[in-house]
């Protein structure tokens, strides 16, 4: 692996890590090893190098939201009145658990986030006692998904 202007080259070796990781984080590196045809120490180090280029940042277990009663996602559209307001909107959306992202946009919003919810009408209270409420929300545009189809990384 090479850091060229902040560009991670990676070889084959390191693809079948990346790849046999994103798929179980939890596969043994000792059986990576041997699919790879190098040693434990070899993927060890390998994936310190990863690390420290910043290419992977940790791994993480993927909870099944339905499993805990959670069906209903939304994407919601936040207009604010004022872009300087965006900061203290930020701060005041990361306090609402059901938000799960928050992105800054281009276009008609402001601010746009995605949130999970028990159902509709968890739905509709979170953004009339929470997201509607916070300083500098004129308005919301709120749109349910119906069915995720694709949830995937970039493709190493």
């Amino acid at each position: 692996m090479k850091l060229i202007n902040q560009n991670v080259r990676i070889d084959g070796i390191d693809k079948k890590i990346l790849r046999a990781l994103m798929e179980d984080a939890r596969t043994p590196v000792l059986e990576i090893a041997r699919s790879v045809g190098v040693s434990g120490a070899a993927i060890h180090q390998r994936l310190r190098k990863l690390e420290k280029a910043q290419l992977i940042s940790g791994s993480k277990f993927i909870i099944n939201p339905k499993v805990l009663g959670y069906t209903t996602m939304a994407f919601v559209g936040i207009f604010l009145d004022k872009a300087m307001n965006n900061p203290d909107a930020v701060k005041q959306l990361k306090k609402i658990p059901e938000v799960l992202e928050c992105h800054y946009t281009t276009g008609n919003w402001s601010i746009l986030i995605k949130i999970l919810c028990k159902d509709n009408a968890h739905l509709m209270q979170v953004l009339n006692r929470d997201i509607q409420t916070i300083s500098g929300v004129s308005r919301t545009e709120t749109f349910i998904s119906l069915d995720q189809q694709l949830d995937r990384q970039i493709r190493i």
